[in-house]
């Protein structure tokens, strides 16, 4: 039970990886091409591919940021022009919740929340910094997935559920891994939006050259999940505009959070139109840590696109949208209008805890929901999560 009355499940919760996550099970022979930590003009860095890597300030996470300390900024407020470095404000020692299961579970207890999907804060940016090596990229991410296991547990006291990374750069190693994964006891598979990236190309994630790892999804009946991370997009800015090809977190442009391109409204347009749920229906995909404002722009997109060559689709595209995909806004989002796009029971409540980005309190994320009826804030704030943990029908 929950602060709520009844149970309530969280899909965006995060650790932060041990500094081993990506070398303790990985040949030590492919370190040099995988993640390697150096001291750089006295401070440690990671080392991707043998180059330093910038997607996370701090990637040792100590100290780290307060939860929710950019609560205000990401609602638009900024009154007083702060710097990104004055909005941190004051770092603190990393809390044992934040890398131990048993800490964390307590700490559910503490904030009222009955269950968690647990996703990547640095592995969600490692794919691309490998894209031109595919070798290493799937010794990282085996050797990343077993700390995990070793670490968290894929379902932990069915409470904390980790999502093991899945790349496709190498379509032989996901199949090969996924399997593994599935039989090992993963309740969720985690991916990154965007194509999939082959050195300087990409090709649609939906993509038929992949339907053997999905075959497998979808036999197992189990959800991937799309989080937020570095997909190659910076390339539109820095190719395209002038902006910065390294994706850094944290490192705002405003002319980035202005332009239109989005990795997952792309994504999930790939999935519908490349007919991967024609092919495997059993498929569940759920969009976290990316917003719902895209989802307009994406059914506005469909229908007119069914409209032009409905011999395109095996059915209404809008609707295998609203029966595959799941997503969680952000809680700034117009959550009331994400409900008339895709319906009650495809939102997901998601608090980003302990991101500075995210909600203090997770369970505060209820206040948002003022226009749903008590019925639909139990499904939103709890029912919908764990659902997804279910086989698929």
């Amino acid at each position: 039970m929950s602060g709520l009355g009844y149970p309530t499940f969280d899909a965006d919760h995060h650790y932060y990886e041990a500094e081993d996550a990506f070398i303790r099970h990985v040949d030590p022979r492919m370190r040099r091409r995988c993640m390697q930590w150096a001291e750089v003009d006295g401070r440690k860095r990671l080392m991707v591919g043998g180059k330093i890597n910038r997607f996370i300030p701090n990637p040792t996470f100590d100290p780290v940021a307060q939860p929710g300390c950019l609560d205000q900024f990401f609602r638009g407020r900024n009154p007083e022009g702060k710097s990104m470095r004055e909005l941190f404000g004051r770092l603190e020692p990393i809390r044992p919740a934040y890398r131990d299961r048993d800490a964390r579970l307590e700490n559910l207890d503490t904030q009222g929340i009955g269950g968690a999907f647990l996703f990547p804060t640095l592995g969600v940016g490692m794919q691309e910094s490998l894209r031109h090596d595919p070798e290493a990229a799937c010794a990282a991410f085996s050797g990343f997935n077993r700390w995990l296991e070793e670490d968290w547990g894929f379902a932990y006291r069915d409470r904390l559920f980790a999502a093991p990374y899945l790349s496709m750069m190498d379509p032989e190693w996901a199949a090969s891994e996924v399997a593994s994964l599935i039989d090992r006891g993963a309740r969720l598979i985690s991916m990154v939006p965007g194509p999939v990236p082959i050195g300087d190309r990409s090709r649609s994630i939906a993509d038929p050259s992949y339907d053997a790892v999905w075959s497998k999804i979808n036999e197992a009946g189990i959800a991937v999940a799309f989080h937020s991370g570095d997909a190659g997009y910076r390339a539109f800015t820095a190719e395209a505009w002038g902006g910065q090809r390294e994706f850094r977190a944290f490192d705002y442009d405003s002319l980035v959070g202005c332009l239109s391109p989005e990795p997952i409204h792309d994504t999930f347009a790939a999935l519908i139109c490349h007919g991967l749920f024609d092919r495997h229906p059993r498929l569940r995909v759920a969009s976290i840590e990316c917003g719902s404002t895209w989802v307009q722009s994406l059914v506005r997109k469909l229908k007119k696109a069914y409209g032009q060559l409905p011999g395109s689709f095996r059915q209404d595209p809008v609707e295998t949208l609203r029966e595959h995909c799941w997503v969680a806004p952000y809680y700034e989002d117009d959550i009331d209008g994400l409900r008339d796009l895709i319906g009650t029971d495809r939102i997901l409540f998601g608090s980003d805890y302990p991101h500075a980005e995210g909600l203090a309190e997770p369970l505060t994320f209820v206040d948002e929901l003022a226009n749903f009826s008590a019925d639909e804030i139990r499904r939103v704030m709890g029912e919908n999560g764990r659902s997804l943990l279910e086989p698929a029908g």
